[in-house]
């Protein structure tokens, strides 16, 4: 896939929102982990690493058509914590907290920008927006509910 084909997507779904957003396409995730995107606060802008979204995209659904679907929902997702109003509040807590208020706090930032990736996903089979999303909530999931199962 194309920078060029990435880039139409952000810009088509920048064009239907009513914000100034940084957005840069970036090759890889400079770590050992397949990170799609990644929203900062600090700048105020979104890094989707287009090669992990394509490893992300290929794991889940390994024909390889679906993969500017997948692009789509995963820039949807970190448009979520740009748009977020609760974000920097939350940010704020999570600073002091540990353990299992950290982890329901994490869980409640990554529920958040879902919620708003849904909201701006019409064209596509929630299905398809439902599995791609349960499979990123899924280790905060795992996160909260092992705090909650006695030791």
């Amino acid at each position: 896939m194309t920078r060029a084909r990435f880039q139409n997507v952000v810009d088509e779904m920048l064009g239907r929102l009513d914000r100034e957003l940084d957005v840069v396409l970036e090759d890889a995730f400079p770590g050992k982990r397949l990170v799609g995107g990644k929203y900062s606060m600090g700048t105020q802008s979104i890094t989707m690493f287009m090669e992990d979204v394509t490893e992300q995209c290929l794991r889940l659904f390994p024909e390889g058509e679906l993969l500017l679907d997948y692009f789509k929902v995963v820039f949807a997702h970190e448009l979520g914590h740009a748009y977020d109003k609760e974000l920097v509040d939350l940010a704020h807590k999570l600073d002091g907290a540990d353990g299992s208020e950290r982890n329901r706090l994490m869980l409640q930032i990554e529920e958040n920008a879902w919620i708003f990736a849904r909201s701006i996903l019409p064209d596509l089979a929630l299905s398809f927006v439902e599995e791609i999303e349960s499979q990123s909530l899924a280790p905060y999931y795992l996160a909260v509910e092992k705090d909650l199962v006695p030791a």
